[in-house]
């Protein structure tokens, strides 16, 4: 594939339009879901699309991004979707981790760490919960002296992370409860919970003193936030804006069109 290939309508997404967005929501992109674009040309247009951040980016990347007046908004924190908070035998890797990653972070003006339960294994959900807690506790100070917010991923395990634990807002809302720090909070996927739960924009409405960032997909396929799809994400920004939410809403839908009209369409989409 040749960079021709990927930017068929670069022409039609000039600079100014970054300047039209209304942009009470700050949208970012997940770099996973565009691995095929070089990171220099997807940072640039993303830019170009009124995008302000770049979500699950590593320190190599992130002067590439802010070159482009993106913030790497998300990055890694400690832990792994299958291995994290839920087992008393990951802390201390997961800690080592936090404590290499959080100053590191706070350092580039990267704002969020991500972190994850873990899977059940035949545990308790009360079990997780007091164990996720217990590691959360050991860490939360550096996060609150550093001013970086560590964000517990809400998961579904029903189609894409079979056996994953914080599966339901609930079961991560006690767990934030129970921290109860400022720059721990939840990263609601609403591609997840819509899976999981749905009933999305009452539940964020009821929750979003315990959300610090938001991932997007569309509902069934992790696709397109288009006709294809059962949310209404227009309603589910406009709410989400209604709240005064001030962190990032990150777009993390796999294209199976023209990548970045794609993205340019769901930016015009939330664009509230």
């Amino acid at each position: 594939m040749t960079r021709r290939t990927f930017f068929p309508t670069a022409a039609a997404t000039p600079l100014a339009m970054a300047a039209a967005r209304k942009g009470r929501l700050k949208q970012s992109v997940c770099r996973w879901c565009y691995k095929s674009i070089p990171l220099e040309d997807l940072a640039r247009e993303s830019a170009k699309l009124g995008l302000k951040g770049m979500d699950l980016i590593e320190p190599p990347d992130w002067p590439v991004v802010q070159k482009y007046g993106l913030t790497p908004a998300m990055t890694t924190g400690g832990g792994t979707i299958p291995d994290g908070l839920n087992r008393k035998e990951n802390h201390d890797k997961i800690e080592k981790q936090f404590r290499e990653n959080i100053p590191r972070a706070a350092a580039a003006g990267v704002p969020n760490v991500i972190t994850f339960s873990g899977n059940r294994r035949g545990q308790a959900d009360s079990e997780g919960i007091d164990n996720c807690v217990i590691g959360l506790n050991r860490v939360k100070a550096i996060a609150e002296d550093k001013g970086v917010t560590i964000c517990l991923e809400l998961l579904n395990s029903k189609v894409n992370h079979k056996d994953y634990q914080c599966d339901h807002t609930a079961w991560g809302v006690e767990v934030m409860k129970q921290v109860g720090s400022p720059r721990v909070k939840l990263l609601y996927d609403i591609y997840h919970m819509q899976i999981m739960e749905g009933d999305v924009i009452r539940t964020i409405q009821q929750n979003i003193a315990y959300i610090g960032h938001f991932h997007t997909g569309g509902v069934p396929g992790r696709h397109e936030l288009d006709g294809t799809q059962e949310l209404n994400y227009r309603a589910v920004a406009e709410a989400i804006v209604a709240l005064g939410y001030q962190g990032y809403f990150a777009h993390e839908f796999i294209p199976v069109r023209d990548p970045l009209k794609s993205l340019g369409e769901a930016v015009e989409l939330c664009d509230v």
